[in-house]
């Protein structure tokens, strides 16, 4: 048995499912239909069980079905190490997101204590051609599923450096005004380095050490424009203070953690991420994802929940099977979509088959 996996999932008005109850066991779930009929809302839907906005980062007000516009909710019986527990998180028409966790509200963070939920979408197959935002989120995002206390120090410093910016916009110039929040970010910026240093090593030792049908790549964390990389409390301190005239020109931080971007280097052919072929990039990507998988299952004690979105893009049927195989060997519950069943065939019965098609306007989901 799998030692995390939902036994139940219950959508209730969540984009446009008007209503889904679902009872499974560990598996992977296999999800086919027609592009539109609703598949990536049962992922979005489980990725709202983990801290933060889920895969498309929506708004709590974005996601209710329309035209009923009454909320939303989202339940399920998670199983996680041994120990049964009942989610729930919803919003209310106009309100904000709420967690409950066995029927006692609780933060967003205690999500991540009790289960990890990893996740690959197809907005992220562009991940090394964009900018270094996405690739930021992408790290950070990973980084969450091995330590959930990331959140509390990117909100930290995220916060003292919007109050910050909001003195440089105003060319405010007294040093006092900016002496505690310097102090702030560089602690909370130091974590988040440390936190990010820390799943970049685990990611680099999970591929290494795995036999795997799925490229490697040689991960590093790098500062923008070549600049020096700020690994200390004192280091960053000492960089807010000596760029506070520059940042009042521009009128925002310019140096720190949120400035920093990830570089892969395709270790096959010793060339950029950037530079690899589509399927090369989509398959680097799987590559990480995996790593994620299989170092978290060592750390956690069982694989994450794992959520690929129209997976076999890009991907031929060897590396497709290849992929399969891998879930199966972490014992992932792993959910998975494509636009038809024959591309989830190499499965067969190792995995649970659900087709979702439109009825009416509203998403109809069945089991084969």
């Amino acid at each position: 048995m799998a030692g995390l996996y939902l036994s139940a999932l219950a959508l209730s008005h969540f984009r446009s499912h008007r209503r889904v109850e679902l009872q499974l066991d560990d598996r992977p779930v296999a999800i086919f239909g027609s592009n539109g009929a609703g598949k990536t809302n049962i992922l979005e839907a489980i990725s709202m069980l983990s801290p933060g906005r889920g895969l498309r980062r929506a708004k709590a007000d974005e996601i209710a079905r329309a035209p009923e516009a009454v909320g939303w909710k989202v339940s399920a019986l998670l199983h996680s190490l041994g120990q049964t527990h009942e989610l729930e998180t919803r919003a209310e028409a106009g309100g904000n997101r709420t967690v409950s966790i066995d029927e006692k509200t609780a933060p967003q963070v205690a999500l991540g204590r009790i289960a990890r939920v990893v996740w690959l979408i197809p907005a992220m197959d562009r991940l090394w051609l964009e900018g270094a935002e996405g690739r930021r989120r992408f790290l950070d995002r990973i980084t969450l599923s091995f330590e959930p206390k990331h959140a509390e120090a990117s909100v930290t410093y995220e916060k003292a450096m919007r109050e910050r910016n909001r003195l440089l916009k105003d060319m405010v110039r007294d040093p006092m005004w900016y002496g505690a929040l310097e102090t702030q970010m560089a602690d909370a910026g130091a974590q988040i380095i440390a936190n990010r240093a820390n799943a970049l090593a685990r990611l680099q030792s999970a591929m290494q050490n795995a036999q795997t049908s799925f490229p490697t790549a040689d991960l590093s964390i790098e500062a923008p424009d070549d600049g020096d990389f700020l690994d200390s409390a004192e280091a960053l301190l000492a960089a807010f203070q000596a760029s506070r005239s520059t940042d009042l020109r521009a009128g925002r931080t310019l140096v720190g953690p949120h400035r920093v971007d990830l570089k892969a280097i395709y270790t096959a052919k010793n060339i950029e991420a950037k530079q690899c072929s589509t399927g090369e990039q989509k398959a680097l990507l799987l590559s990480l994802i995996l790593a994620n998988a299989r170092a978290l299952s060592e750390d956690f004690g069982a694989a994450p929940i794992i959520l690929l979105d129209e997976v076999a893009a890009h991907l031929d049927a060897d590396r497709r099977a290849a992929l399969y195989d891998e879930i199966c060997a972490l014992k992932a519950q792993a959910w998975m979509t494509g636009t038809g069943a024959e591309l989830f065939a190499e499965l067969a019965d190792r995995a649970q088959h659900l087709e979702v098609s439109d009825d009416n306007g509203a998403s109809k989901v069945t089991f084969q």
